[in-house]
């Protein structure tokens, strides 16, 4: 059994998926980009605040389902330009503990929705 998870406090989305879906204890999360859910305005320009525009989208839909960064097991990253890593990792990594961090791959795409810098995914288990 399958229970839609969604929240005004992250963008809504921009095709036929839900922000999330919990599947037993399994929370599988849609990529994120940096959106504010607001305004629907896009963060451009700083992909440090890029990154964290993201991770508060993470957060705020990982809250509506009563769960935190610590649930998380798997992230998935995708970059626009894989020069931009360093940067991303940092703002990333200040979300998790480094001995419980998620397993995570992070891969550079031609192109992201809304031709953003950069999307993130995750999956959280209770």
């Amino acid at each position: 059994m399958k229970k839609i998870i969604n929240t005004q406090n992250a963008p809504a989305p921009i095709g036929p998926y839900n922000q999330a879906v919990l599947s037993g204890n399994t929370l599988y999360i849609s990529g994120q980009i940096p959106m504010d859910a607001a305004t629907g305005n896009l963060i451009v320009g700083d992909i440090k605040k890029e990154t964290l525009k993201c991770m508060e989208n993470l957060n705020a839909i990982l809250a509506e389902a009563k769960m935190t960064f610590e649930n998380v097991v798997k992230s998935s990253i995708f970059l626009a330009d894989m020069n931009q890593f360093s940067d991303v990792n940092e703002v990333y990594g200040s979300f998790f503990d480094p001995l419980t961090a998620p397993a995570r791959e992070t891969v550079e795409v031609a192109n992201l929705p809304k031709f953003v810098n950069v999307e993130i995914s995750m999956i959280a288990v209770f």
